[in-house]
């Protein structure tokens, strides 16, 4: 990987390894010729807007500096295609906590290179000094201040009309949100060193800034690499917008066919996770909502008291990762995968006498895993398989085949060790908690899982979906010489097998899924990131996109694993509603006073679960 590429990632990295930034900390690279902005000299209304938004920036700083959201940073760098324009050829995901109080966190979560190997070796947080270290002597890279903080707040010190002229340039509607467009551009003109220059917009209710673009100023000697970045917000709470996603790319000024040097996307979430007190090593865990059903309680037999204390390891293991912030909140779609995870052991005729749960893994790379009998799938092996159709089968089928992969490891009696029923097990700091527990299934556990899966996906109901996702892993077969980090699991089993890089576990459903062909408009094999699903940052909720269709017009159209631009569909704040039930999925009566709600156990009829469109 050559160094021009690789400053990318550095770049992107630097906020972790920073301890302050100053206000004239910036970017470097090229240097432009100054422009005059197009726009119009604001009136009076609009400039109370701007002055609206300068002081709606201070409140944000300052709930920022309260705040310790994970930041997870995933880049693509990308070479010339002649049938493609452009594709992957490398790729680094990083994934870090921030507390921003004190500018950068001091915890970084890092994948152990043996991970998804049987090695023993387990997945760690480690000091982020030590990290940024391991990164920059990996990659040789010279690290410099840069604006990471920037790409999210601007200017953190100094946006005011001090440092800064406003121009107007048109209303704009981002998704149900009615905007004022500004070009913003610095006092001292596109050189002030570490200024930012671009473009703003402005929601109109309230004077929040909810989208910004552009790049960083600076002189020809101290610029030396040009980044361009757009910054999106979402309405959290009343009145509060918080950053939420950020794309990069640039441009490869040697392509004659404009093909980008690379791209990212920043994503930021669990702005509710608190800062661990200074004193406070230890985190125990409370069990909350629990029912009295003393009166109605039956004895429990030798086999139920063991499913009972493995269940229970299970949901101290779910209740600390969703703590630390990996795992979403429980929503409606986690119902409906629990809904299709139930319907292959129906028509496997296979009964549990524990419910399934399956619950979504907040991060990038392309994994799957079971903790007792809740399965857990990261949110862009969801994107990546959610094809479009009118029917929804593909996307339905690419489902089946990754839960019957994990419902076979819970049918094979792969168990989590029964260590955490015990919850003192679970007492320790946020930042150990993969050292502690060891997630993924050994390399015996996962060969016979993939062949007990087969054998799932081969009743009647299922077997002709098996095409479909045969086909997405021919298409990821393609590309996985160059996404090492996206198949590279956080915590979890990836879908390449951990003895041979080139093939998958699954890896008998290619030869079903019929010959990959880019230039085939009408065959869509695999989505690119970020498709299907958002989360609420502020609550780690998943939520279904519902967009158009967009027609395939070449082979470029397709781009299949890859970063894409962020277009978020923004709306003003509402309170939640009561959780309802999401279409399609039996619910039963509800249960009347002093009785436990009945597992959901298979029935004789499998239940409608196709996941919205």
């Amino acid at each position: 990987m050559n160094f021009r590429r690789n400053l990318a990632a550095g770049f992107l990295l630097t906020a972790l390894a920073a301890t302050a930034l100053p206000a004239s900390a910036g970017i470097l690279g090229k240097k432009k010729k100054d422009v005059e902005s197009p726009g119009l000299r604001p009136t009076a209304s609009q400039n109370a807007l701007i002055d609206k938004a300068i002081a709606r920036e201070k409140v944000v700083t300052k709930i920022l500096k309260d705040r310790t959201p994970l930041v997870e940073t995933y880049i693509q760098n990308m070479k010339p295609d002649p049938l493609l324009l452009q594709e992957p050829e490398s790729d680094q995901h990083f994934l870090g906590r921030v507390e921003f109080g004190r500018i950068i966190g001091d915890a970084a979560y890092d994948k152990n290179p043996g991970n998804s190997k049987d090695t023993g070796k387990k997945l760690g947080f480690i000091h982020s000094m030590n990290f940024m270290s391991g990164v920059s002597s990996s990659l040789r890279l010279t690290f410099h201040e840069s604006g990471f903080v920037q790409m999210i707040l601007m200017d953190s010190n100094d946006f005011d009309r001090q440092h800064y002229t406003f121009a107007f340039v048109r209303n704009d509607f981002l998704g149900n949100v009615p905007t004022s467009v500004f070009d913003v551009t610095p006092v001292g003109g596109k050189n002030a060193y570490g200024r930012f220059f671009g473009r703003i917009w402005i929601e109109n209710r309230n004077g929040n800034v909810v989208r910004f673009n552009g790049d960083f100023g600076g002189t020809e000697e101290a610029r030396r690499e040009f980044y361009h970045f757009d910054s999106w917000r979402t309405n959290v709470q009343p009145d509060l917008w918080m950053p939420t996603s950020v794309y990069i790319e640039e441009s490869d000024p040697k392509s004659h066919t404009n093909a980008l040097r690379f791209k990212a996307i920043n994503h930021i979430w669990g702005y509710s996770l608190k800062v661990p007190a200074a004193n406070a090593e230890n985190t125990s865990l409370d069990v909350v909502g629990a029912t009295d059903v003393s009166n109605d309680a039956q004895d429990v037999s030798p086999l139920g008291a063991q499913r009972a204390w493995v269940q229970q390891a299970e949901d101290n293991v779910i209740e600390r990762l969703y703590q630390a912030g990996l795992l979403d909140a429980p929503s409606d779609f986690d119902k409906t995968l629990e809904a299709l995870a139930n319907n292959i052991l129906v028509y496997n005729n296979i009964t549990v006498s524990t419910p399934i749960r399956v619950r979504t893994l907040l991060t990038e790379p392309l994994e799957s895993l079971a903790i007792g009998n809740t399965i857990v799938i990261s949110k862009s092996l969801l994107d990546t398989t959610a094809v479009i159709t009118a029917d929804g089968a593909q996307q339905t089928a690419n489902l089946n085949a990754i839960l019957a992969f994990q419902l076979a490891h819970i049918i094979l009696g792969h168990r989590l060790d029964t260590k955490y029923a015990f919850n003192d097990r679970l007492l320790f700091p946020s930042t150990s908690v993969f050292q502690r527990i060891p997630m993924h299934h050994t390399l015996a556990d996962n060969t016979a899982a993939a062949k007990k899966a087969m054998e799932l996906l081969n009743a009647k109901e299922l077997v002709d979906g098996q095409r479909y996702f045969g086909l997405y892993l021919a298409q990821l077969q393609e590309r996985v010489k160059g996404l090492k980090a996206l198949t590279e699991p956080v915590i979890g089993d990836s879908l390449v097998r951990s003895d041979d890089p080139n093939a998958f576990w699954l890896q008998g459903m290619i030869a079903k899924g019929g010959k990959l062909d880019m230039n085939d408009t009408k065959q869509l094999a695999a989505m690119p990131l970020s498709s299907f699903l958002r989360f609420d940052p502020w609550t780690d909720k998943v939520i279904s996109m519902h967009t158009a269709i967009e027609p395939i017009l070449g082979a470029p159209d397709k781009m299949p694993f890859e970063v894409a631009p962020v277009y978020l569909k923004l709306s003003y704040y509402k309170a939640p509603a009561a959780d309802a039930a999401p279409a399609g999925v039996q619910t039963g009566p509800p249960p009347t006073d002093n009785t436990a709600p009945a597992p959901a156990a298979p029935t004789g009829t499998a239940q409608n679960a196709t996941p919205n469109q």
